[in-house]
């Protein structure tokens, strides 16, 4: 069985309804904060989760090298560059 939750709020120049199921509705209810929408409950969560994943891609450190690997490669890339430094 579904339900329908219509998203409405103020600020909209239109609004739309969803189909969700009871047990998904029941879901957002228990996410929601004392007196959140369903549009607002949606709208934190959407937000969350677009931090969230900004905050993986910017510290995601899977592809990066330390100084020390870094300078090693420079090292082999260019022997005399760095060396003539020290």
């Amino acid at each position: 069985m579904t339900t329908i939750i219509s998203s409405i709020e103020p600020t909209s120049i239109m609004n739309t309804t969803i189909s969700v199921s009871i047990e998904m509705k029941e879901r957002l209810r228990s996410l929601g904060r004392s007196g959140e929408s369903y549009d607002d409950i949606i709208r934190r969560l959407c937000d969350q989760t677009h931090q969230n994943i900004l905050e993986r891609f910017l510290y995601d450190d899977s592809n990066s090298y330390t100084i020390e690997e870094a300078r090693a490669e420079a090292e082999r890339l260019w022997p005399k560059s760095i060396s003539a430094k020290h």
